[in-house]
């Protein structure tokens, strides 16, 4: 049901390029299938059925010492590239034997050319980025390895939180200034304003006293009463009348000092949310562990910081790590670690989660930021404000890791200007658009009078 409607998705472009192509010529359709791609991503990472998993821009999470430059451009920049070399080796494949011998020389070396700067200036940036050091301090991330179909089972929550405990005493010291846990790590499903007084919880606030120097931040599974009236758009309905908001959300706990909540945002289409043109599939998703009401959502980014801890985190929960801008948010709003707490064993062993993993590498290069990632079953990572893979578990372990991580500052060019590409190249695609428009409706008041 995801392939399918992506893929009828991803002929609208080529539509449209059919169009321009025939009605304006070779060029203007060019330009308006680069246009119309690039509104197509910019659209697929906003509306309400996004699923921007496959947008070209992700595709050198593999080759990541090509895009350096992401800094930059995020992965529109990607999108950007491969549409233009891929146009033009098309053309130039085209055209080869029609063409003379100096032609083929002089488009082929724009082509290399086209190919071989980014890639030089991605080498470049990477080297000269490494001469600079900050601070650092030790994380500790634990992956408990535990089945997310048997997690939600009430009478295994305390035995799930004492092998979190026992994972995280085996690598905390005295220089520990993180604790991480991964989504829905605490899957009790109590009321939000309980989770620091409730019995089957006391054991992880007696840990985090035990440790006064760190901070805990941990996935949790939790609700909102919110009474008699439906307040929310995502509110269920219980068997006594009342209204709720469910909420997969995480939580900073650190001694002494007021917990901290975010609500994840970005939620999952299908299994966390659906779009209100698809309600009448509630039941359908609900049988592949999604809710028919979906969760409530967070409106925007929150970054956690606590007295004591240099580290300022971005709470990103598991989705979300493959939207750039909206990670990027988190940057602005004083950041210095991105800490990515997921849950990638819904689909067991098969390439999304090594995809997921990769997508990390691309929030790491976008934002110059640390990444440190949680995940319940595999991968679970540190990687590097370059992408490279520093420390990894393997799939199917329970262990933790610890490694120490620089707190870093500074802004790059894309945290600050987000998805700039995508939005100027949509401009275009709608100016072309209307361009269109207007050209047919002079035609038809023409036909009109004749």
């Amino acid at each position: 049901m995801a392939i399918v409607p992506n893929a009828l998705l991803m002929c609208i472009p080529w539509i449209g390029y059919y169009l321009f192509k025939n009605k304006f010529g070779k060029k203007a359709g060019h330009f308006s299938l680069i246009a119309f791609w690039m509104l197509f991503e910019y659209i697929h990472l906003n509306w309400q059925l996004t699923w921007p998993w496959l947008s070209l821009g992700n595709v050198f999470a593999a080759q990541i010492n090509w895009v350096q430059w992401y800094e930059y451009t995020g992965i529109g920049g990607g999108a950007l590239w491969v549409l233009v070399i891929n146009i033009l080796l098309y053309e130039f494949v085209k055209r080869f034997k029609v063409e003379s011998a100096r032609f083929r020389v002089k488009k082929g070396l724009v082509i290399g050319l086209l190919i071989a700067l980014p890639i030089s200036a991605s080498f470049i940036i990477n080297l000269l980025g490494k001469t600079w050091k900050f601070k650092s301090h030790d994380v500790v991330i634990v992956q408990p390895n535990i089945d997310p179909y048997q997690k939600f089972k009430l009478n295994s929550a305390a035995e799930q939180i004492q092998l979190l405990i026992s994972l995280s005493e085996q690598k905390i010291d005295a220089e520990t200034k993180l604790v991480m846990w991964p989504e829905t790590a605490l899957a009790t499903n109590l009321p939000i304003n309980e989770v620091a007084t409730a019995n089957i919880h006391q054991p992880v606030f007696e840990f985090v006293t035990r440790h006064p120097n760190i901070t805990l931040l941990t996935g949790i599974e939790t609700y909102k009463i919110l009474g008699a009236e439906k307040t929310t758009p995502s509110a269920r309905k219980t068997q006594d009348g009342f209204y709720y908001d469910s909420y997969n959300a995480a939580v900073s706990i650190k001694a002494n000092q007021p917990l901290q909540f975010y609500v994840k945002s970005k939620l999952v289409p299908g299994v966390e949310s659906l779009p209100t043109f698809l309600n009448f599939l509630g039941p359908v998703f609900e049988k592949f562990g999604g809710t028919t009401g979906g969760y409530a959502r967070d409106t925007a980014s929150v970054a956690f910081k606590n007295e004591g801890n240099p580290f300022v985190s971005a709470p990103i929960i598991c989705y979300e790590s493959i939207y750039g801008e909206y990670v990027s948010t988190y940057m602005a709003k004083g950041a210095n670690i991105i800490t990515i707490i997921t849950n990638d064993g819904w689909w067991g062993n098969t390439p999304g989660h090594k995809q997921h993993l990769a997508y990390a590498k691309l929030r790491a290069i976008e934002t110059r930021r640390w990444v440190a990632r949680s995940a319940n079953t595999g991968i679970s990572a540190m990687i590097d404000d370059y992408g490279n893979i520093k420390e990894q578990t393997k799939w199917d372990e329970a262990t933790a890791i610890k490694y120490s991580i620089p707190a870093k500052t500074y802004q790059t060019f894309y945290v600050r200007h987000g998805d700039y590409l995508y939005k100027i190249f949509s401009v275009f695609a709608f100016l072309m658009i209307g361009w269109n428009l207007i050209i047919w409706g002079k035609k038809k008041r023409l036909l009109l009078k004749h």
